[in-house]
């Protein structure tokens, strides 16, 4: 834990480091960071302590102690098994409860923290949003001490309505503030400002549109009383997958999949009543009398298409172009229309398709954390039996080769779990194997090698190769000799 804090620290630096946030706030950010952390430190520290363990009772010869009194290495083992079955119980109570609170508590932590400290609330190259003042402000850069010059500023103010109506874009600015005033002044130079004229009438609207101006220096002055008293505790509505428990995330993975369907189907009907997919053919009406254009429109058609009956040319024709009917100014508007249609439709298509990525998306995720909590535990027993037998087995104790054998199959592990993950969020495998797939390759390891340890192996029985090289070798010095 304390290897990966610091790892945490170093990732986070940017955004903990120079922002003016006393210790407490930052003690309390790792604090809230370390059940996360036991995703990635259990199963390691499970891995290695078994090893360090097994194999300094197979260095010291206590296992052959052990067989010589009569104590196989499963009952050496079983009230290790037992231990580590609990802790698997524990590890799953851990992340369905712990890790969620944490996640939530982190996420709050910071937005709070964006509204005490607004130097840190400005990420460069995002729109970032500063609630109290009704604004927006992006950043191409910032630098000099707690990041208070800032470089291509652009910002937007908005009304009580919520609406941009004001742009102002300068070269440079500087946030001054004092921890004795409630007010930061934010000094912008060398920029221009840009405002929509709110007007009562549309012709005074049209005789000023917007007003626009440049200036070398222009200072805004902006009021934080009100985010001085922000609770740093304050919690939010915001929750994402990694904030829910089991229960939580089995409602909602039900009603997003259920979403999903109604989305795509409406869609899909959609589109097909704008294409005219499967409309019912219209029932002859006798009743109705038809326009003299209509019939003459109609009785030319049945004339072509009897034309066509009797002629085996023009059949041919039809079945390559079935505008073959048509005169020629109508096959252009008919072409035409087709054309329009199937852009706007593509153009549909496509929207459609980045929403439902997204959806789809958010979907996958909540069934990974939904199944990452289960693999967690089941993990830490798998990567028992895979870490107890080989320290039996490697006969070594110590930080040394067990150490770099832990760190080696952990990097397997984790990499494993990362890729798998990684793909199973985009939809390229399914989020259950993603959340599964690094366990279950380690399980036939664990079976692996505890039977070679119960058998009393080594790792590959490398005899079997060196005596298969001698031989080899014998027959070919034999087959030399014979030709001699």
């Amino acid at each position: 834990m304390f290897i990966f804090i610091f790892q945490t620290i170093w990732l986070f630096i940017d955004d903990l480091a120079g922002k003016g946030l006393d210790i407490i706030i930052i003690g309390k950010f790792l604090f809230y960071l370390m059940p996360d952390l036991t995703e990635k430190v259990l199963p390691l520290t499970v891995l290695l302590s078994s090893i360090l363990t097994f194999g300094s009772f197979a260095e010291s010869y206590e296992f052959a102690a052990m067989k010589a009194s009569g104590i196989s290495l499963q009952r050496s083992m079983l009230y290790l098994i037992v231990f580590v079955t609990i802790l698997g119980g524990v590890t799953f109570f851990f992340a369905n409860n712990v890790i969620p609170l944490s996640q939530r508590k982190i996420y709050n932590l910071r937005k709070n923290i964006a509204k005490v400290k607004p130097a840190a609330a400005v990420t460069e190259g995002v729109f970032s949003d500063f609630e109290a003042a009704d604004m927006n402000i992006k950043v191409d850069e910032k630098y000099g001490d707690n990041d208070r010059f800032l470089k291509n500023v652009i910002i937007h103010q908005k009304t009580k309505s919520k609406i941009n109506t004001t742009v102002i874009k300068a070269k440079t600015g500087e946030l001054i503030s004092s921890e004795a005033s409630d007010i930061l002044q934010l000094v912008l130079t060398d920029g221009h400002y840009y405002e929509d004229v709110v007007t009562k009438s549309n012709d005074s609207k049209l005789k000023y549109p917007f007003a626009k101006a440049n200036f070398d220096t222009y200072t805004m002055n902006i009021d934080l009383s009100e985010l001085n008293t922000v609770d740093l505790e304050e919690e939010r509505s915001v929750s994402t997958s990694k904030m829910k428990n089991i229960s939580r995330l089995t409602k909602d993975i039900d009603s997003i999949k259920n979403d999903n369907f109604r989305i795509v189907r409406a869609f899909s009907k959609n589109i097909g009543s704008r294409m005219g997919v499967f409309v019912p053919l219209q029932v002859k009406d006798t009743v109705t009398k038809k326009s003299e254009a209509t019939i003459k429109k109609d009785s030319l058609l049945t004339v072509k298409i009897a034309e066509i009956k009797n002629n085996k040319e023009k059949q041919d024709s039809l079945k390559n172009d079935i505008l073959y009917i048509y005169p020629e100014w109508q096959k252009n508007q008919i072409v035409g229309s087709a054309k329009n249609a199937v852009t706007g439709i593509l153009g549909s298509v496509r929207g459609k398709k980045e929403e439902m990525q997204k959806r789809y998306k958010n979907y996958n995720m909540h069934i990974l954390s939904l199944h990452n909590k289960y693999a967690l535990a089941f993990s830490c027993i798998i990567l028992f039996f895979v870490g107890a037998p080989l320290g039996a087995i490697i006969r070594k104790g110590g930080l040394g080769l067990p150490m770099v054998i832990a760190i080696i199959l952990f990097l397997v592990y984790y990499f494993l779990g990362v890729f798998a993950q990684n793909y199973a969020k985009e939809g390229n495998i399914h989020p259950i194997l993603g959340a599964w797939v690094s366990t279950l390759v380690m399980l036939p390891l664990g079976i692996f090698l505890t039977k070679r340890a119960t058998e009393d192996k080594g790792m590959m029985n490398f005899g079997v190769v060196t005596d298969f090289f001698k031989n080899l070798f014998k027959k070919k010095s034999k087959t030399d000799g014979d030709e001699e």
